[in-house]
């Protein structure tokens, strides 16, 4: 369908152009436009979403088709100038998977007038043909695109929760075997399958995509807990009433999970979820640390309600991200995504003006949209080093498509933009794949020109095909030969507008080659690296503040501090791990470090911050220095030294010291004695989330040292 469009909307509108209203500026920007609308840029969503992402398309690209015919008389000021607008372009791609993927077709609104001749008369006709092409693209997309087989973020965490909500249920009925761990299993791998298919995010800055987001994290840990906990209690026949209860309304509220996510009908009971889990606790209280069983009752409750209470968040986020919550429940998600750059003020002091302004739906984008930004300014961010490295290779092949009096420099800045990737290695083996291509796509357009000569009918016949090819190719064949099809269009198009014969293709070779030695250069002097660099130094990051988190966490759940642990810092360095981690995998060629150990090293890191979340999440005691707390806190600041540890082996490893390092010695009991009675509750509650946490550690050591193993190995290898 991408070709068909293509098809019918580049020959259709360069034919109008040229042939009908016989203007040279026109053709040529309807013509690129037409490839920058319907190949460039792929828009999801909803067919609102789409027309509103081509709308911006449009209107950005107008911007910088402007400024591009502004700055080209002047080749300092066009580089200097495209420094800028290029990382601005790139850099909005963190806004969210639409603007990320645009950002290619609006940079070429950019270099086309930037790298070619012109004046500013010409930008009447010039945005007639962008804005033409931009009405005709946007058209053929919504009339002209296969039937939409559904969300696949929504459907994949759908399928998760249905499984998990299945597990459950044949847990408490004692039916449930290893066929249900594995279809759980399957069903979050598909769920991550599905969120990072893409080198960006696939969902946006808007508070129902950040709930989905959310969800997404949310249930990949519930998996966890429920798997932990299912391969300890199988069968829940026999377990206490209470705990069966509220492990029957999880599941259920799993069930209603999945088949709102489906678009079905349901409503998840969150009422009687919250009242279960206050049984549950009440349950707990009544017993008596002498009573048989009291270890294994205190067990089995820690697991029954850190699941439900997962799942509730869980069930939040989905209402949210479907829009069907209540506005109290919006704006104190909205307060959580939204409002981690300024910490809310204890007692009665007033919320920050962040928080504040957050919760105006009118401002809330304009907020998100700026908190964003913000915590990717830093040289940790995977988008801000990604969109430096363009920014500045492209301003150097704007200068030089400039200086060396090539005939068609905007060539030279396509060429720099086609191979430019997140690390030298693979900008170089992009760059021989594009010359490969475009050579080929040369003698292929040079024979077809010289075998049909110059007429205008034969070449008016052969576009068309030549358009079809070339937007058919992509995704479906190799690189080179999406770049060989390329040309031919390119051949073909300009011996309409001047013919030239086979000297085009072999200009276009000359340009490339150009381009790609640009792109090529910046990447070895700029982040030669790429993004694996980087999920190294994100990754120390997420464990060195998850620990932290961790630690203050505890301390407030065991009335030792007396403000709540602010959770932005190890948020925001999640959230720069999963963009770094995106760009690594997108990156081509062989991965060497195994990509199962990179996703074990991040759950790890998720596993972390939620525990902390939770822990922070508990109403905070009076203050009391009872053995058993002070051992706990204790405990944590043991725990968050080791991840901090490992945070120093995969951030900034000693090459001589690659051993896995040894976990902390093993969680022994914890003493009650001079435990205040309406204390022991919380107490355990901490006590079990340490522990839970510390079965894990060994998990993390050997890709830990795998991944400190191969940092130092020189970044051509």
């Amino acid at each position: 369908m991408r070709a068909v469009r293509a098809t019918l909307v580049v020959p259709g509108l360069f034919a109008i152009c040229y042939e009908v209203i016989g203007n040279l500026q026109m053709a040529t920007f309807a013509a690129f436009g037409g490839f920058a609308t319907l190949l460039f840029a792929a828009f999801g969503g909803s067919r609102r979403d789409k027309v509103v992402a081509h709308l911006l398309l449009a209107l950005a690209g107008s911007v910088l088709l402007v400024i591009g015919t502004a700055v080209n008389s002047n080749t300092a000021v066009a580089a200097l100038v495209t420094v800028p607008v290029a990382f601005v372009v790139l850099f909005a791609g963190v806004a969210g998977p639409n603007a990320a993927a645009g950002g290619a077709a609006a940079l070429l609104a950019y270099v086309l007038p930037a790298a070619s001749p012109g004046t500013m008369s010409m930008v009447p006709d010039r945005l007639a043909g962008w804005w033409m092409a931009s009405a005709a693209g946007a058209l053929a997309v919504l009339l002209l695109s296969p039937r939409s087989p559904g969300h696949r973020l929504r459907t994949a965490a759908a399928t998760s929760a249905g499984a998990l909500g299945e597990q459950l249920l044949a847990a408490v009925r004692g039916e449930a075997t290893d066929a249900h761990i594995e279809a759980s299993v399957a069903a979050k791998h598909g769920l991550l399958e599905a969120f990072t298919a893409t080198p960006y995010r696939p969902t946006g800055l808007a508070t129902r995509d950040q709930a989905l987001a959310n969800l997404v994290g949310l249930l990949e840990w519930t998996t966890a807990l429920v798997c932990d906990s299912l391969r300890e209690y199988h069968d829940l026949r026999h377990a206490a009433e209470v705990e069966r209860d509220l492990l029957s309304i999880t599941g259920e509220v799993l069930h209603d999970l999945a088949a709102l996510l489906r678009g079905e009908q349901a409503s998840p009971d969150l009422v009687g979820l919250e009242a279960r889990v206050a049984d549950s606790v009440a349950h707990l209280n009544d017993l008596r640390q002498q009573d048989e069983g009291y270890g294994a009752a205190v067990h089995l409750s820690f697991h029954a309600r850190t699941v439900a209470i997962a799942v509730r968040t869980a069930a939040v986020d989905a209402l949210v991200s479907l829009e069907q919550a209540d506005p109290e429940l919006v704006a104190e998600q909205r307060r959580r995504w939204i409002g981690t750059l300024e910490r809310e003020l204890e007692g009665d002091q007033p919320i920050s003006r962040l928080a504040s302004l957050a919760q105006d739906r009118r401002l809330a984008g304009l907020v998100g949209a700026g908190s964003v930004a913000i915590r990717h300014a830093s040289l940790r961010s995977a988008w801000f080093l990604s969109s430096i490295r363009g920014a500045v290779a492209l301003a150097a092949a704007v200068a030089i498509a400039d200086l060396s009096n090539v005939q068609h420099g905007f060539w030279v800045v396509l060429g720099t933009l086609s191979v430019l990737r997140t690390n030298a290695s693979a900008t170089g083996a992009t760059a021989i794949r594009a010359l490969l291509g475009t050579a080929i796509g040369f003698v292929i357009g040079g024979a077809l020109v010289l075998a049909i000569g110059t007429s205008s009918t034969a070449l008016w016949v052969a576009l068309p095909i030549a358009v079809l090819i070339a937007s058919y190719a992509p995704g479906v064949a190799p690189f080179a030969v999406g770049q060989a099809g390329f040309t031919v269009v390119i051949s073909v198009l300009f011996n309409l507008l001047a013919p030239a014969g086979w000297r085009i293709g072999a200009l276009r070779v000359e340009d490339v080659a150009i381009g790609c030695a640009v792109s090529l250069a910046v990447g070895v002097l700029f982040w030669p690296r790429g993004a694996a660099a980087v999920v190294g130094d994100d990754l120390a990051d997420a464990f060195r503040h998850g620990g932290a988190y961790l630690s203050n966490a505890v301390r407030w759940s065991l009335g030792q501090r007396e403000q709540r642990p602010d959770p932005a810092p190890a948020i925001i360095a999640a959230l720069r791990l999963d963009d770094a981690l995106r760009g690594f995998l997108a990156e081509q060629g062989t991965k060497k470090v195994p990509k199962e150990h990179l996703w074990r090293l991040v759950g790890g890191t998720l596993r972390l911050r939620l525990t902390a979340y939770s822990l922070a999440g508990l109403p905070r005691p009076s203050v009391d220095s009872d053995p058993a707390r002070l051992a706990l806190g204790d405990r944590a600041e043991q725990l968050a030294q080791w991840y901090g540890a490992l945070a120093a082996q995969v951030g900034h490893p000693d090459p001589a010291a690659t051993e896995p390092l040894r976990p902390p010695a093993d969680f022994g009991p914890y003493p009650l004695d001079g435990v205040p009675g309406d204390h022991i509750s919380c107490t355990l509650w901490v006590g079990e989330h340490l522990r839970h946490l510390s079965e894990h550690l060994p998990e993390l050591t050997i890709p830990a040292a795998e991944v400190a193993a191969h940092r130092s190995d020189p970044w051509w290898r």
